[in-house]
Formats: structure tokens, sequence, C-alpha cells
């Protein structure tokens, strides 16, 4: 492909993505790209998120969903799914901190806040297909990606449980049926910030083909990323965040008449520095300013594999997606993060998964039909090490074995020309067994060696238990309903659905006497389940060319049992998190994405979200004052920002022989409580990117200039009340949320302003 082509393919594809404009992969046809204009390519949206037999035009798919291509998330230079973040309203694609690669998702409103691995999520991850059973080692480096889609709004049919925020989809590169490659390096870092940390190096290269032409594929992949420490630790003037990060990857693809295999295989390992945590106690929260005497580590190594066989059969196609994942993590976290020890915690992690979903897809003239089966297996254990100043070692955590079952059909039934009726349902059964070890002082033991007891009394305190051993059932149904009416190039569609949160069992309970007093009082050892039900209207609205598209939705969430993270200081065990079901609660929000053609080498976007949260009957004493009254009724959620805005421009400059491609995306999310009780918060920010390409005369070859976080806007993971510190915590001024009784807080930092460049050479 010549580079002028491909600049327009490329050209094409980000304005599909940018500033959370709707978009997906696009058709892997070589003589289609060579003879389609920016503006044809760009009209080839498709999103396979719906599962149906054929992937879809995501204007034509009743659901609010966001996308991005291969060629689009290059252009975004994103390096991980966090980079997303900004990309989309009402979503917000973090990670904790506390544990390099923990995923603190939230979409419309409903995420998690804490690193405990046995929390399940509200925003489900799916890699090939794959679901990934914990929040842990999802955010880390990505390479060679197909595409992206985050679909918001529960997701319960298609897709099981705990996607009740929405469901993101990493679909990772695909074999070729013909040779092509791809060589990527780049250096970044910390722009005229004084010499803050050091640079960013990253190089990947990938290469696919056919082994046997028409029937057996390949592509292999490698990626690298040495990290040297975007921060200065102020406590020795080190850098600090450094990581190092490889990745091997492989897949082969089998043709076999109607028969499709395709079998892939992903070894990823890092390791680096603990979290650069900022007590915000001490130093001022809009700086990166932090010292820690505990620069703390983490290694983490995992191996995915997946097998994906799609068989036409009959009037539809059978696919079949088997899963594997195996992941080993360990910790070592400057938890008080001052320059001295106070409170510092080690953990270590293991979980190994099997999955498999058998499904079958029809589509016809008079309906779209889904149904399939769903099976996951896991084994999860978790130890963690507590050395707190003057107090025994603390050590404990838990071991889980989990297994689903669900059955799901999903389908649209055109009823007229125009109108469709929308409706699935999934029947789910989920079962935990859980040997849980209370985290607190005592000999020295390992989950991970089975050296940690259940049962019996602690001897270094012989007035508690040193745990327990449970089992807990969920059964469930979840319907969805709904109607879609199109015509010409848009569409508007309303739909209720209900989904479900797993409930289970606390990993990192701190206080044995007043956890055993609860479950005495309540019958239960293990927190209830999460039900949300959601009523949401949208439409989508494109004109004939495609130079202009809108697409809005609103909704309304009504969520049962709202299962929390509840975070609390404690003098002896340093930090008490504890998970309760502890209100109902409603959500309202409105959203809009457009998008606009001006010229033929200039787009505009834009993006808003709006969203109107409140508690309606509150059963536990989220506001930490003693009593459950309007107090509590008054809070707001955590993680869940008001407004969330942004615009962006792509412009194209036609140089002939070769073209420079510019984007801007400024992209504005509202402050957020992180704690229940609203003495932890993250300041708005306001996030602002742009690259510049130049796809040069020689084929293939392209260099990028990028900056992100331009205006170095302070970011944290969390922001977790701790006792220690040196003064009087104030959680800042001018803000909705009450100070802090706490004399400081564990909140790990996000990197600031970073630039770039980038060679890229396609073969």
């Amino acid at each position: 492909m010549k580079a002028h082509n491909f600049s327009r393919l490329t050209f094409a594809a980000l304005l599909s993505s940018c500033a959370a404009m709707p978009a997906a992969a696009i058709a892997q046809d070589d003589a289609q790209e060579q003879d389609d204009s920016a503006l044809d390519a760009f009209n080839q949206i498709v999103v396979t998120g719906t599962k149906a037999q054929n992937a879809e035009n995501v204007q034509d798919v009743p659901l609010a969903v966001t996308a991005f291509n291969a060629e689009s998330l290059e252009a975004l230079k994103v390096r991980d799914i966090q980079s997303l973040s900004y990309s989309a309203p009402n979503v917000s694609l973090d990670q904790i901190g506390t544990s390099r690669g923990q995923a603190n998702f939230s979409i419309r409103g409903l995420g998690i806040n804490s690193s405990i691995p046995s929390i399940d999520p509200t925003v489900g991850v799916f890699v090939d297909g794959v679901y990934l059973g914990i929040n842990a080692g999802v955010v880390f480096d990505v390479f060679d990606l197909e595409s992206v889609e985050i679909l918001r709004g529960p997701q319960g049919v298609l897709f099981g449980r705990n996607v009740t925020g929405g469901a993101v989809l990493i679909n990772t590169g695909n074999p070729t049926d013909y040779f092509t490659g791809k060589v990527r390096a780049a250096v970044d870092g910390p722009l005229l910030d004084g010499g803050r940390g050091g640079a960013n190096y990253t190089a990947s290269a990938v290469v696919s083909g056919p082994l046997v032409e028409d029937k057996l594929l390949f592509k292999l992949g490698a990626y690298y990323n040495n990290d040297e420490g975007y921060f200065i630790n102020g406590f020795d003037g080190s850098n600090h965040g450094a990581a190092e990060t490889y990745i091997l990857r492989g897949a082969l693809e089998g043709r076999f008449g109607d028969l499709t295999l395709t079998g892939k295989v992903d070894y990823f390992d890092s390791e680096g520095d603990g979290p650069s945590a900022q007590n915000r106690g001490v130093f001022d929260r809009e700086t990166f300013d932090f010292a820690i005497d505990n620069p703390g580590s983490y290694t983490n190594e995992t191996l995915n594999a997946s097998l994906k066989a799609e068989w036409d059969i009959g009037p539809g196609t059978l696919t079949n997606i088997f899963g594997f994942r195996d992941y080993q993590a360990t910790t070592d976290a400057d938890i008080d993060a001052l320059p001295t020890f106070i409170f510092h915690s080690n953990t270590e992690t293991a979980q190994d998964q099997i999955s498999n979903e058998l499904r079958y897809a029809v589509s016809t003239s008079d309906f779209d039909l889904t149904v399939g089966a769903f099976y996951f297996d896991q084994r999860l254990e978790y130890t963690e090490v507590r050395n707190i100043i003057g107090s025994p070692t603390f050590f404990g955590g838990g071991a889980q074995d989990h297994e689903v079952l669900g059955l799901f059909a999903n389908g649209q039934f055109r009823l007229t020309d125009n109108l469709s009726l929308i409706g699935g349902l999934r029947w789910s059964q989920e079962t935990k067994d859980a040997d849980i070890t209370f985290i607190r002082p005592r000999a020295e033991c390992s989950v991970l060696q089975g050296t940690c007891p259940v049962t019996g009394t602690n001897p270094t305190i012989p007035t508690e238990t040193n745990g327990f051993s449970d089992t807990v059932r969920f059964r469930n149904l979840s319907p969805k309903l709904g109607l879609q009416y199109e015509w010409n190039n848009s569409q508007i569609y309303a739909h209720w659905t209900r989904g479900f949160r797993s409930g289970g069992f606390n990993f990192r309970i701190t206080n044995a006497i007043a956890f055993e007093a609860v479950a005495a009082a309540t019958g239960s050892r293990s927190f209830g389940e999460e039900e949300v039900n959601n009523f949401e209207i949208g439409g989508k609205f494109q004109t004939s060319d495609g130079s202009l598209t809108l697409n809005v939705a609103a909704y309304l969430t009504d969520i049962a049992d709202l299962q929390r993270e509840v975070n609390e200081s404690d003098p002896v065990a340093g930090v008490v998190q504890s998970i309760f079901n502890t209100a109902d609660a409603s959500i309202f929000g409105v959203e809009a994405e457009g998008r606009a053609r001006l010229s033929d080498s200039l787009i505009f976007t834009a993006n808003i979200g709006i969203i109107d949260d409140s508690y309606d009957t509150v059963f536990f004493d989220i506001s930490s004052d003693g009593m459950i009254d309007d107090a509590d009724l008054a809070l707001r959620l955590p993680r869940v920002p008001e407004v969330t805005w942004g615009v962006g421009v792509i412009h194209e400059l036609d140089l002939g022989s070769s073209d420079i491609l510019t984007r801007v995306n400024y992209q504005f999310r509202d402050e957020i409580a992180f704690t229940d009780n609203n003495f932890g918060f993250i300041q708005q920010a306001d996030n602002l990117e742009a690259n510049i390409t130049w796809n040069t005369p020689m084929d293939g070859l392209s260099l990028s200039i990028y900056g992100k976080n331009l205006l170095d806007q302070v970011q944290a993971g969390g922001d977790t009340q701790l006792p220690f510190g040196t003064g009087a915590f104030s959680n800042g001024v001018n803000t909705p949320f009450d100070a802090a009784p706490a004399a400081g807080t564990f909140s790990p930092l996000a990197k600031g302003r970073q630039a770039g460049v980038e060679m890229t050479f396609d073969f």
C-alpha cells in the first residue's frame, strides 16, 4: 500500500474513534482499501459485541457503544486500556494503583474502589472473547490489537454476571492471508518538568502471513517496554515508577472448508517499582510531590490462551471459544506513603481459570437470533502481609474455587420493515467455595502454600478465631426487552435490562471480632449480590453521506443492595476494608456523541455525559458518624462524575507524495468521591492530548510526535484514608466534600505531562 493511501485509511480510522466517536474494525479487504476514500472507509464501521452471526454496522446497533479499530488505536498512541479513559462520556478506565495493573473501571457511575482480588467487577473485560475472572493484570501494556469495544450499560444477557456497568471487549490481531509486518519504536517521558523522572522506551514487531495458502495462517509478535520511572521520589531523589515488560504472542488459523480454527497464545512478564503514592496529609494534592522510604516492587507473569472454532452449519454459524489463563503476581508497597516506616505491605496472588462458550447464531431477513451456553471455573489464592510499626506482623488472605454456569438467548425480531422487537434472557448459576484467614497478627503463613489456618483460635490473640470456610450459591435470570425503530440512516431504541454483580467473600478481613459479630447477626459470612435494572432510550442519526452523525442516550439505573468496599482508617490495622450491601440507589444520566465532517480534510468531534446520582434507601452507616440518617442519604455515590465532556479536531494535509495527520483532543471529567463517606475524592481532570504524524514518501514509513496530559493534571488511582501523617488532613478548598477524620491518605499517582516520538514501518 502506498504511503498516501495508507494515511487516508488511518485518517478515516482515527476519525471513527477520536473523542469517543462510535467506531470499530474496518473490513480487511485489500482491494476495497485501495479503492475507498477516507469517507467511504469511515462509513464501513462494524461491531462484534452483539454476538450476531455477522458483524454489524455500529449505527444499526440499538446499543450505546464506542469502539476503536487497529489503525485508530495506533494513531491514538494507546499503550494500555487505561489510555482510553478520556475517550467516551461517562467512562473511566482507571487502575486502582495499589498494585500495578489492577483495573478500577467504572461506566455510568458503576465501579469499584478496591484492590481486593475477591471482588468481582462492575465492568467485565473480555480478551478475544474470554472473560477475565479478576481485576488484577488487566491494565497492562497492549499491542497489535484488532479492536477495542466499550459497551455502556448492563450487558448481562450476552456476557453474564459482573457487567452491570458495561463491558470492554479487547480483540488481538488475527493472522492474515497475505505476508505483512509492522515494526514500531517510541520514546516518551516528562516534558519541561525540571527533570521529573526518566524516559520510557517501547519497541514491538509483528509478522503475519500464510504457511499453507488459504489453509494455514500464522502471526508472531513481540513487545518490549523499559520505563525508567516517571516520578521523582522526594525521599532520596531517585526515579520512581520504573517497569520492564516483555510480551510474546503467537496465533495460528486453520481454514477447513466451512470450519475455521483460530488459536492464540500470549505470554506476559513484567516487574518494577511499587506504587508512587502521595500522602495528601503531607503533600499538596495538586502536585506530583511524594516521598516514600520503601520504593516497593511488583512482579507479574501471565499466560493466556484461547481457541476459537467457527463452523458454518445450516442457516447459521456455530462458535465455540475456549479460554485459559494462569496469573501469578507479587507486590510490595509503602502504604503509609511517608518517608519513614509506619505501614508497609506485600501480597502474593495466584489465579488460574478455564472457560468455554458455545453459541449458535442465525441471521435472516426476519430475525437475528443467538443462543448459547457458558462455563467458567477459577481458582484464586491471595496472601497479604502487613508490617505496622509497634505491632506484630499481620498475615492472612483467602482461597476460593469459583464456578459459573450460564444459558442464554438473545434476538431481534422484525415486526415491520422499520420496527423490531428486542428480547433476551440468561440463566446463570454461580458457586463460590472459600477458605478465609483473617488478616491479623499471627505466625507467618501463606495461603498459596496452604499454611494459613481457617479453623481454631489465633495463638497470638486467643480471643479471636483464625478464619472460616464457607460456600455461597446464586441463581438468577437476566432479561432484556426493547424496541427499535429504523428509517433511512437513523434509528431510535428503548429497552429494559437487568443484571447482577456477584456476591461472595472478603479476602481482606482485618477485624475478626467485629466480622464474626456481624455474621452472627445476619446469619451469613458472605456479602450479597447486587441487582441492577436499567431503563434506556436512545437514538442514532446519520446523514446519507455520513458527514454528520449524532448518537444520544438517556438512562435510569436502579441499584438494589448496592455492594460497596467501605474504606476506613484504623490505627491498629492501618486501614479497614469491609464489603457490605449498603443501600439502594438510583443513577440518571444522559450522554451524546457527535461528529461533523467540515471539509474533505477536517473533522470535528464532541461528546458529553451528565449523571445525577442519589441514595434511595440506606441500611448501613456510610457517613461514618455512628448513625443511619439523612446525612447518609445526602452523600454522593463513589466514582460518579457529574459531568464529562470532550471536543476534538482531526486534520489531514495532503502533500502529494506524503501527508500530515494532526489530531487534538480535550476531555473533561468532573471530580468524584472516592470513599463512601466522601472523605476521599479525586479532583477534576482536564485532559489534553495531541499528535502529528507524517506519512513519509517512503512506502510504509511514518514518523510521529505526540503529547499526553499536556495540561499536566494530577490524578490518583485512589484516595484511601489513613491514620498516618504529620498533621490534620484537609481534602482541599472549595470542594463539596467534608474534611476527613484522618491524618493522611494513600493516593497512588498517575503520570502527568508526557511527550514522545514514534517511528512505525509497515511492510
